[in-house]
């Protein structure tokens, strides 16, 4: 787990193809599958906690790191992601090539 200074803990949860981000003992998690070198983020939830706390939006980027790191290209099934990508455009690049946005 990596723990980042916020008090928050993201980890990579391949059993259950999910990544988790931990904060205030509470977890949000993105659900993902692969094929080949894609990942597609298929659905982001966040407990009632957590909503507004920017837990999300700090899930979405530590997972888009990740597949970065990982040299996947994403392929945004869910809304949130690709609302993220939209608002934060220096993301575009890990994207499946023609996804438009």
């Amino acid at each position: 787990m990596d723990n980042n200074g916020t008090g928050s803990k993201f980890k990579v949860n391949e059993g259950v193809s999910q990544f988790e981000l931990y904060m205030n003992g509470r977890m949000a998690f993105l659900e993902y599958y692969k094929e080949g070198n894609k990942i597609f983020m298929t659905h982001t939830e966040a407990p009632a906690e957590l909503q507004g706390s920017g837990a999300a939006k700090e899930l979405v980027k530590k997972a888009l790191e990740y597949s970065k790191e990982n040299k996947l290209t994403v392929v945004p099934s869910c809304s949130y992601v690709a609302h993220y990508v939209n608002q934060h455009p220096e993301w575009r690049k890990v994207l499946s090539d023609g996804y438009q946005m």
